[in-house]
């Protein structure tokens, strides 16, 4: 037995093994609806011996989807797509968290059904493009939020785990990462707000930590989790003192008694070692998915005390039964990159598992 083959047992958690399914972006949704297509169930039934998935981000409002092809859970036919993949996961006995998302200033009004602007922290558009209908176009500057979009969104945030518990999920983990909404509260360049949700460390953080009691009271802090990406760059979020604002983030939210804290480490900042030592609870580590985690350096994570659970993201895409290859020290296929985003079956549900008369060897 090795470190990430062994059972994990907290008092949210029961899991086989601890090599868990990072949540990833998959485009499969259907564009107008948020609809989960048909072959989700089937692609997240693939990788139940996981010790934990958690999908892809689900947006909670219309303004917070982004792109096309990103599913939700906000009508009730999305909560029906969604029944159909825990049920489809559960009956291959695996264990499914939905990821709950919003992009905030990451979208575009022609995304949104009702041509709203894109909402965030303060009136600071992000560098580059976005996919709007069949071209690109450059993002807008976003309605900076009132207090009242504030509330509406966690408001949302709350009603969608809701709906995500009634649709068969064994819990939710808010997206606090890669440089969408609440990261952009976070970041010093996109956060110039003089109200309660901005200047201060306190003030920072203020929006994550209300959001996760709120989604913790609707459905029960033994089935939340947050992932934060402290340190990352990504989509132009500045933070000036990483260290100080997710120790003051992760201080103040452990005593919640949260299902885990689910940290991506992408940047200078040695978050998953640092946070440990300021979070009593269930921890997952996951690195920068430019340099995937490997299994030895998984093992050395739990070894070290730094992490309980291990996230895998691109490895689970291409190797649907990756602890099994951990087990058997098979070689790990790569994945098909023309149809990372696009296309059913075609880079989604075609990747094989391991013949079971050990010839790959």
């Amino acid at each position: 037995m090795t470190n990430l083959l062994t059972p994990y047992v907290s008092p949210a958690l029961r899991l086989p093994n601890r090599v868990a399914m990072a949540p990833m972006t998959r485009f499969r949704a259907d564009a107008v609806t948020g609809v989960p297509h048909a072959a989700t169930a089937a692609y997240y039934a693939q990788r139940a011996s996981a010790a934990l998935i958690v999908t892809e981000g689900v947006f909670t409002e219309w303004r917070g989807r982004g792109e096309a092809g990103v599913p939700g859970l906000l009508t009730d036919g999305q909560a029906a797509g969604w029944a159909g993949v825990t049920t489809a996961v559960h009956a291959a006995g695996g264990r499914i968290f939905a990821q709950l998302w919003h992009v905030g200033r990451l979208n575009h009004h022609l995304n949104n059904p009702g041509a709203e602007r894109p909402i965030a922290p303060s009136a600071v558009a992000a560098e580059g493009l976005v996919r709007a209908g069949d071209a690109k176009v450059p993002f807008e500057v976003p309605e900076a939020m009132t207090a009242q979009d504030i509330d509406a969104v966690i408001a949302g945030f709350a009603e969608a785990a809701r709906k995500a518990v009634a649709a068969g999920f064994d819990g939710v983990e808010i997206h606090g990462a890669n440089g969408y909404l609440f990261k952009q509260f976070h970041g010093d360049n996109t956060n110039l707000r003089t109200d309660g949700y901005g200047g201060s460390v306190n003030g920072r953080v203020r929006f994550t930590v209300e959001t996760v009691e709120a989604v913790a009271e609707a459905v029960g802090a033994e089935r939340v989790g947050l992932r934060v990406s402290p340190d990352n760059p990504e989509n132009g979020v500045a933070e000036s003192d990483p260290a100080g604002l997710y120790r003051v983030l992760a201080t103040t939210l452990d005593p919640r008694g949260l299902a885990y804290l689910h940290v991506s480490e992408k940047g200078r900042y040695p978050a998953i070692a640092d946070l440990r030592k300021h979070w009593s609870g269930t921890l997952i580590g996951n690195h920068d998915p430019a340099d995937p985690t490997d299994r030895a350096t998984g093992e050395a994570m739990i070894a070290a005390g730094h992490a309980d659970i291990v996230a895998y993201g691109r490895s689970f895409i291409a190797n649907p039964d990756l602890p099994r290859r951990f087990a058997t020290g098979a070689p790990l296929a790569g994945i098909n990159e023309e149809h990372l985003y696009a296309g059913v079956p075609d880079g989604y549900t075609d990747y094989a598992p391991l013949p079971h008369d050990g010839t790959w060897s």
